[in-house]
């Protein structure tokens, strides 16, 4: 290690920040998760976070061997949160084999993150042709070129498939979405919202679905 490396690492355990965030009780949740979340949500895009989209999707195979890797919220409402990626990635067989999900959104510099866990279900093709044509070209087009999650011999071979993809459909004015493609909407049981408090004594507000509704518990930190 160069002795910048070794003095960050020596400190790691004193690393922590104080939280100071005002209380975070039952009387201030709004009246569904989802709404919730678009106020929670809406407050991460007036503060200029960057990517408060973004949401850590965690899953596992159907050994029970976990992953996790950053995603981008693409939607949500009363029905779950979506997401989009290629069906043959590594996350779809995962969601595949266990059909359950769980997906945080951190928001570090509000103290601030929200956890979404439930079974989860492809979205329908209409929904996916209504995002894929919001997507920039280039987006579009790495859809295509690029196996996801598969081993390739090195950059060049993903350069190459691009530019093949883009000799394809030079001439196309509207791409169309790849056929393994698509959408995965978690469709919650349980949505945390966590908020730093001080001393470590967070407040940590659930919304529950149980077999007659969604209810409301408090969770110790």
């Amino acid at each position: 290690m160069t002795p910048e490396i070794d003095e960050a690492v020596v400190r790691l355990p004193g690393m922590r920040v104080a939280y100071d965030s005002a209380p975070f009780d039952e009387s201030a949740l709004a009246a569904t998760w989802h709404d919730q979340l678009e106020s929670w949500l809406s407050q991460a895009v007036s503060e200029a976070l960057a990517e408060p989209n973004a949401m850590v999707l965690a899953t596992a195979d159907a050994e029970g061997r976990p992953s996790s890797r950053t995603v981008l919220c693409k939607g949500f409402d009363e029905r779950g949160v979506v997401f989009y990626t290629n069906y043959t990635s590594a996350k779809s067989h995962d969601l595949t084999a266990t059909r359950y999900a769980s997906a945080t959104f951190p928001w570090y510099p509000l103290h601030r993150q929200v956890t979404v866990r439930g079974e989860v279900e492809k979205v329908s093709a209409d929904e996916t042709a209504a995002y894929w044509a919001q997507r920039p070209r280039g987006s579009q087009l790495g859809a295509w070129a690029s196996p996801q999650s598969r081993v390739v011999e090195g950059r060049r071979a993903l350069d190459n498939a691009l530019r093949n993809i883009e000799r394809r459909f030079g001439d196309v004015e509207q791409i169309p979405a790849p056929p393994h493609w698509g959408g995965w909407r978690i469709r919650p049981d349980f949505v945390e919202f966590w908020q730093g408090r001080e001393d470590r004594m967070h407040d940590r507000l659930r919304f529950h679905r149980t077999h007659d509704g969604w209810h409301v518990e408090r969770l110790a930190p």
